[in-house]
């Protein structure tokens, strides 16, 4: 790679950077790419010239933290030295990790905003079947390695996971736990009903 693509590649990054933490602070509806520029610390030509919009630069900012954290939760599920159980424990300390980091207020940022965008819609959608997809083929290798999970396809264990780490992130960011609902330890929870699947007994785990 010459010093010139390195250069665009460093710049687009730093301005994806920057507008995670202008998002976190101020949500789609308050973000400017003025904002974006002066974090970054760049004029606000680059953001023209590397995004072309203010839209397009937070899809991109979602498409980028979405493909790191992907690659993170395949390489977790990958590992066989893991139990399942220890599997899913180690995802719920990433989505600890999601929300310090701010991928989950993107997340659902867009997902408000793709109610009325069906570009972002697109996107959005794509990104999220990236993580069903994912879990329904764990779901799929623990049919496999400890039988029949109760009443549910593989398929629907997916539908469920989403469905309840995306819904636990957006009751987090409306302040529930706050207000006395266990949300992250419900989901942690799930880690014993495995575990017993497993043969293991929830204390021993």
């Amino acid at each position: 790679m010459g010093r010139a693509a390195a250069r665009k590649i460093e710049t687009s990054t730093g301005l994806l950077e920057a507008a995670k933490k202008v998002l976190r602070s101020s949500g789609y509806a308050g973000l400017s790419t003025r904002e974006v520029a002066a974090e970054a610390g760049m004029p606000l030509s680059q953001i023209h010239y590397h995004f072309g919009s203010k839209q397009n630069l937070v899809l991109k900012l979602f498409e980028h933290l979405n493909a790191q954290l992907l690659e993170r939760q395949n390489s977790l599920f990958g590992d066989t030295s893991l139990k399942l159980s220890e599997q899913w424990d180690r995802a719920c300390d990433y989505l600890d990790e999601d929300i310090a980091s701010g991928y989950v207020r993107v997340l659902q940022e867009l997902i408000a905003v793709s109610w009325h965008d069906a570009e972002v819609a697109k996107v959005i959608r794509a990104g999220i079947m990236g993580w069903v997809d994912l879990v329904t083929d764990l779901a799929r290798k623990a049919e496999r390695r400890i039988g029949p999970l109760g009443p549910f396809s593989a398929e629907e264990i997916g539908a469920i996971a989403a469905s309840s780490f995306i819904g636990g992130e957006s009751l987090f960011l409306l302040g529930l736990e706050k207000n006395g609902s266990p949300i992250r330890a419900s989901l942690r929870r799930v880690g014993d009903l495995i575990r017993i699947a497993e043969g293991i007994r929830p204390d021993e785990g």
